[in-house]
């Protein structure tokens, strides 16, 4: 493979974040030529699974690109022609802010995993929206909210308001994320108190932009971290089903760290940050289950952590996920993951004798 045996060698000798960015722009100046664009598309997308119905929108299929890839809704439209059935931006801050000091992204190869501890630098929400709605990618595009590192969390859900403001009308759907480990004090807005309080103003603006702009409201999900306990997800769930959210995102990093083929002592100095990759893979998998049991499959799941393969994805597929995220596999793996995750499942999906993708969802979920 092309990327394994060139592009990752070399791309791999540059500072993981720098190599993003030259990633980023490279792709993103390639795809605004058409024929080039035109040339991937046909090489990219798939339809195996004819229209995927979640939360009101159409999906082309399954896999989409999680948020902290493009932080600055430049890329997206790019992005979109290596066959993503949706692409999350973000996450997005109302205040713009530079994120944490560099270096802040590091490569754990031996274990196929990323440490990252960016702290949501973006552009702030409006530059993000007019970057998205000057250049929308042409498949579903969702759009991933934070707290401002600024903002205290007595104020948070105020700062909450103004970002989805910003962004409401050039999303698709908008996810909040309550579980990034590198803004402090960001997690505990994930208790059921702060939640409640944060998700019930969020629909309520959610349905006055709507009666007052004349179109539908924005399907709302709210994203995860893998480190909760059962409580704390019974707790989640029990918020996301009174305010009505469109679906859950499971999961974030972890700030766990699980047994590594990393030496230790390396990974301790790299510090904090979140953990991503295959070593989130099985307890990706395990909030997943418990969340599809805890709500009997009626509020759709974005799984994601540690999907590398078909099935790494199937996986997540069986214990309840109505649709999956790459981003660290997406790294490791290439641009040409997305096509080589949906072949093997379209292929995994008649092996199992199911005749729809929907049927596969929590086929396995009862299963530990």
């Amino acid at each position: 493979m092309l990327h394994r045996s060139i592009l990752r060698p070399l791309l791999f000798r540059l500072p993981p974040e720098t190599a993003h960015e030259l990633t980023v722009h490279a792709l993103t100046a390639a795809m605004r030529l058409r024929p080039l664009r035109r040339f991937v598309e046909s090489r990219f997308h798939t339809s195996h699974f004819g229209t995927l119905e979640r939360f009101g929108l159409q999906f082309a299929n399954p896999i989409g690109l999680a948020a902290g890839f493009d932080k600055t809704g430049e890329s997206s439209h790019a992005l979109a022609a290596l066959g993503f059935g949706f692409i999350e931006a973000g996450t997005a801050t109302f205040h713009p802010q530079p994120g944490n000091p560099r270096p802040r992204l590091f490569r754990l190869v031996a274990d196929d995993a990323l440490i990252n501890r960016l702290g949501f630098n973006n552009p702030g929400a409006d530059v993000l929206a007019a970057n998205l709605t000057r250049d929308k990618p042409a498949c579903v595009l969702g759009v991933n909210i934070g707290k401002s590192r600024i903002v205290p969390n007595e104020v948070a859900t105020l700062d909450y308001l103004a970002a989805f403001d910003a962004v409401f009308d050039c999303a698709d759907y908008i996810a909040v994320n309550v579980s990034s480990p590198n803004t402090p004090g960001l997690r505990e807005l994930q208790s059921e108190k702060s939640l409640r309080e944060l998700l019930g103003a969020l629909q309520t603006r959610n349905a006055e932009l709507a009666r007052a702009r004349h179109t539908r409201a924005r399907p709302l999900l709210v994203k995860v971290a893998p480190d909760l306990d059962r409580a704390a997800l019974e707790g989640i769930v029990a918020v996301a089903q009174d305010v009505n959210m469109a679906g859950i995102i499971a999961t974030n990093t972890t700030i766990a760290r699980p047994a590594l083929r990393t030496p230790r002592e390396h990974v301790e100095s790299l510090g904090a940050g979140g953990l991503s990759g295959r070593p989130l893979r099985l307890r990706s998998t395990e909030v997943i289950r418990e969340l599809y049991r805890l709500t009997r499959g009626a509020i759709p799941i974005l799984g994601g952590g540690g999907v590398f393969s078909s099935d790494d994805a199937w996986e997540k597929i069986a214990a309840g996920a109505s649709l999956v995220q790459i981003w660290t596999g997406f790294i490791y793996e290439g641009a040409g993951v997305v096509r080589r995750i949906n072949d093997g499942l379209a292929a995994r999906l008649e092996r199992e004798g199911f005749k729809t993708f929907d049927e596969a969802v929590g086929c396995r979920a009862d299963e530990r």
